[in-house]
């Protein structure tokens, strides 16, 4: 399958509970983090939650 490197351009503070916890499910933690993730229909839903805080680089 393939793959889409994820990264986090925002914190997580002050964000709703769900976000937080979407953001670690992707692997993430902290700004400027990068995380190699399959593609897949779950994955792009987790970012499309999360699309103001992440960036996919490719």
């Amino acid at each position: 399958m393939a793959k889409i490197i994820v990264k986090q351009v925002k914190s997580v503070i002050g964000r709703p509970e769900a976000q937080v916890k979407i953001v670690k499910a992707l692997g993430l933690g902290r700004v400027g983090k990068t995380k190699e993730i399959t593609d897949s229909e779950s994955a792009r839903g987790m970012i499309a939650k999360v699309s103001h805080l992440v960036e996919v680089v490719k």
